[in-house]
């Protein structure tokens, strides 16, 4: 993801480039100065993204607790640091890649450079309990010291099983703080507040996320699964869009998968007016990858910032561009990407059954509708067609 912006100079633009999020949470931007005409520096900056998503990744660090072969000394001087890194080497990579993904933020934030120093033994029930209500204190949702608990209740475990019975889990019986701060709900946006996100990212010129929001909000479809899109999956002549693979981040890196639940592999009906956009937006990136010598994938992803195509693009520069269209349009701040899903749910509520809402938005129960239908329907095609209607007409 990137974007270009005029500098006060006439054809000198500055090109900057979204890198992700350092261990603390700060977005890291990478910015260059390109001088000439505006489509030349689109190229330019659709060149600098291909080569960030393409180039090589930079290793993750690798965590040793000594030589190999040497013996690990399990006791009383066990930290819970000790017991995370041991993790890591013998049963980490068991977990699924978003877990590791979110375990490691939490790990560096919270753990590593405060209870993770402690001795398992030497720690007790009260003092985790007081680490939580500090944690709560600080500023961390309860999902969160949700978290925590799991990832020192599982080190504290294994360090239980690897000692022979020696460490005790001081974790099991800590509770949890009971005014720890709940996070608010996701709302969902309104009809004018989708439309004026819409109308900020057309105005902008970015026509990719003028267009990613368009569908999201069209189907419902989720953050991950709209990275994932392959234009094979775009089925023009028949309005129709197979939704049947996600993205996701792991150890740096993207993903791409089998969505969470097998309801979540599902076919939905297209409006014509997103159909249209989606079209544009496929002449605009044809036009480019043949201005700079490629020409796009059988496979390639519908939302990619590679000239060919070839190469997703990351969830989470999706949500930041989203995060600023949101913020340049001067709608409420408590709009997410995510809320879409909501805005979704709730404009087809009136207009469907809780079946064809499931089948639609992709979820295993009937019930999840309720809380937040597989072949294409005649109801599912009339749902499309009055959502495309309210959001564009």
């Amino acid at each position: 993801m990137g974007s270009i912006r005029l500098r006060k100079k006439p054809n000198v633009w500055e090109l900057r480039l979204y890198l992700g999020r350092d261990e603390n949470g700060k977005v890291i931007h990478k910015y260059a100065t390109f001088v000439g005409g505006k489509r030349d520096a689109e190229k330019e900056l659709a060149r600098l993204s291909f080569e960030l998503e393409s180039g090589p990744e930079s290793p993750e660090p690798e965590v040793k607790l000594g030589e190999p072969g040497e013996q690990i000394r399990w006791g009383p001087k066990t930290t819970f640091n000790d017991a995370i890194l041991a993790w890591k080497e013998n049963g980490w990579e068991d977990l699924s890649p978003k877990t590791i993904r979110d375990y490691e933020g939490f790990y560096r934030r919270n753990i590593e450079g405060s209870i993770g120093k402690k001795s398992i033994s030497a720690i007790g029930v009260f003092e985790v309990e007081r680490y939580f209500r500090e944690l709560a204190k600080g500023g961390l949702g309860i999902s969160g010291i949700r978290n925590v608990r799991g990832i020192l209740h599982r080190a504290a475990v294994l360090a239980g099983k690897w000692s022979g019975g020696i460490i005790p889990n001081p974790v099991a019986l800590a509770d949890l703080p009971k005014n720890a701060v709940r996070s608010e709900p996701v709302r969902a946006p309104s009809i004018a507040e989708v439309k004026a996100i819409i109308q900020e990212a057309e105005e902008s010129g970015d026509v990719r996320m003028a267009t990613i929001i368009k569908v999201i909000a069209a189907t419902g479809m989720r953050r991950g699964e709209a990275a994932a899109l392959r234009w094979s999956d775009v089925l023009f002549s028949q309005s129709r869009v197979v939704i049947d693979e996600a993205a996701i981040t792991a150890m740096g890196s993207i993903v791409i998968k089998s969505p969470k639940t097998k309801a979540s592999k599902r076919v939905v009906a297209l409006d014509q007016w997103t159909l249209r956009s989606l079209e544009e937006l496929r002449a605009e990136q044809e036009a480019l990858a043949q201005s700079m010598g490629f020409s796009l994938v059988d496979e390639g992803f519908v939302f990619s910032y590679s000239p060919d195509g070839s190469v997703p693009p990351h969830p989470d520069s999706i949500s930041h561009a989203f995060k600023k269209m949101v913020k340049a349009s001067g709608v409420s701040s408590d709009i997410h990407l995510h809320s879409l899903r909501h805005f979704q749910a709730t404009l087809i509520d009136p207009l469907s059954s809780e079946r064809q809402k499931q089948a639609r938005l992709g979820w295993s129960t009937s019930h999840m509708a309720r809380h937040y239908t597989d072949p294409i329907t005649e109801e599912d095609v009339k749902i499309a067609s009055e959502v495309g209607r309210q959001l564009y007409e």
